[in-house]
């Protein structure tokens, strides 16, 4: 197989990063973060980055002795997109050819690998601040609602309690006259990428989610959440789940059990969105465990 790209996604708390950590190991590969939130610094722990796990050892950019890429490169007030997405991760994928090593795409953002590994050409849509202006009046509930009835499809791959993309995605949409999940145009996979995707059983997954919290904020997310809520407001990244509920609890607005609750509930909206996206994607290939993962990776790489 010439230039092999290997994807393995999942829904959250799947167990992705150890798995990745296993197979880039055993197949001489780079990490390339598939995920919309572990670009930016500081937020950490609420983004479960393998750098602040103890189990794992951190060297420069490198994770157990695995490169990795794409990670703590924006501060949370900076644009990151889609489009941005692919533009690097193309620039990426081609650098770790050229080293002779296969790249390992590992995240949970569905739509961003998808845009890559099926070309999607993305809408270039200049910002509308007029626009954006007056749907930053809205409520979240009345963004989503206005969006799915505009472009259905934005119910698997937008998340309604973040403002920040909703308001995105309709500023494309009112602004283009189409629906933003309609303003791409999508290719075949290709033979030299295999696509991969965690499988675990709903309540185990929920379960999963559940404890996944509760060791975050054992781990300090709360510290993590004050030092970035001094810096920076809702606009940003802080729409994040966790960050979002962590944030509204620090002004008063919820108990901070109602905000480990929410962000839980958050995290499993969230994996049912990903499993409903992926399982509609035929070419997904799914794994239980590294057994299974590493004869797919095999078989593939001897094609």
């Amino acid at each position: 197989m010439k230039n092999p790209i290997i994807i393995l996604t999942g829904p959250t708390a799947s167990g992705k990063t150890a798995l990745s950590l296993d197979l880039a190991k055993k197949f001489n590969g780079e990490i390339i973060a598939a995920d919309s939130m572990t670009v930016y610094k500081g937020m950490d722990i609420g983004t479960d980055k393998p750098k602040h796990n103890t189990r794992y050892s951190i060297h420069n950019n490198e994770i157990s002795g695995i490169p990795h890429h794409m990670i703590d490169i924006l501060n949370p007030d900076e644009e990151f997109n889609v489009a941005i997405f692919k533009d690097l991760a193309e620039k990426q994928i081609k650098e770790i050819h050229g080293r002779g090593n296969i790249p390992f795409l590992v995240g949970g953002s569905t739509l961003y690998i998808d845009a890559l590994v099926y070309d999607y050409q993305m809408p270039e849509t200049k910002p509308n601040l007029k626009l954006r202006a007056s749907l930053e009046s809205k409520s979240k509930e009345k963004l989503f609602s206005q969006l799915i009835e505009l472009d259905p499809d934005a119910e698997w791959t937008v998340d309604r309690n973040n403002k920040r993309r909703l308001i995105r995605a309709l500023e494309v949409t009112l602004s283009t006259g189409k629906p933003f999940t309609k303003q791409k145009s999508k290719k075949k996979l290709l033979d030299n990428i295999l696509y991969l995707a965690i499988e675990r059983d709903r309540q185990e997954l929920y379960e999963r989610i559940n404890s996944r919290v509760d060791e975050m904020m054992a781990e300090g997310f709360l510290d993590e959440v004050k030092e970035l809520h001094k810096k920076y407001d809702l606009s940003t990244a802080m729409q994040a789940t966790g960050y979002r509920q962590l944030s509204q609890y620090l002004e008063d607005e919820i108990s901070l059990e109602e905000a480990i609750e929410k962000t839980k509930q958050s995290h499993r909206n969230y994996a049912k969105r990903q499993l409903t996206w992926l399982r509609r994607n035929k070419d997904v290939i799914w794994v239980k465990n590294k057994t299974e993962a590493e004869e797919e990776i095999r078989e593939f790489l001897e094609s």
